[in-house]
C-alpha cells in the first residue's frame, strides 16, 4: 500500500524513454557537440559585441547563451525595444529564439544542432542585428 504517491511516479514507459534518450545523448556525443559549438557561437557573438555597442554582454554555456542589448554601453539601459525588433527580423528570416528580461535574446538549440546550421543561425542574429541597429540609430 502506498500513500502520498503519484499515478504518473514509476511509469515504465517514461523510465524507459528516458534511459534510451540518456543513451543516445552518449552515443552520439551531443554534450560534447554543444560544448564544441557552444565555444564557436561565443566566440562569434563577442566579435559582433566588438562591432555593436549595443551588445551590453555575451554570455552562456554550452548550449544555453544569450545577447543582452543595452541603449547605452555605459548605463546598461535595456534595450527592450530593439531587441523584439531583432527578434521579429530573425523570425522573418528562418530564425526563431525568445527573449529574456525583455532585452536578451537567449538561444537553447537542440543537442543535435550542426556547425552548419550553427553558421545559418549566427548570419541571421548579426544581419538582423545590424539591420535594426541601423534603423534605430543607437
Amino acid at each position: 500500500f502506498a500513500f502520498g504517491h503519484y499515478t504518473h511516479e514509476k511509469n515504465p514507459v517514461s523510465a524507459i524513454a528516458g534511459l534510451t534518450t540518456i543513451s543516445i545523448i552518449e552515443e552520439e556525443n551531443l554534450v560534447a557537440n554543444a560544448q564544441t559549438l557552444g565555444t564557436l557561437a561565443l566566440k562569434r557573438l563577442r566579435k559582433m559585441q566588438g562591432r555593436y555597442p549595443v551588445i551590453g554582454d555575451v554570455r552562456g554555456r554550452g548550449f544555453l547563451f544569450g545577447i543582452e542589448l543595452v541603449e547605452d554601453p555605459v548605463t546598461k539601459k535595456p534595450a527592450n525595444d530593439l531587441a523584439e525588433a531583432v527578434l521579429y527580423r530573425c523570425l522573418d528570416k528562418g530564425l526563431s529564439f525568445k527573449l529574456s528580461m525583455g532585452n536578451t535574446l537567449t538561444f537553447t538549440p537542440p543537442l543535435i544542432l550542426t556547425q552548419e546550421q550553427l553558421e545559418f543561425a549566427l548570419q541571421v542574429i548579426e544581419e538582423s542585428l545590424h539591420e535594426e541597429y541601423v534603423i534605430s540609430g543607437l
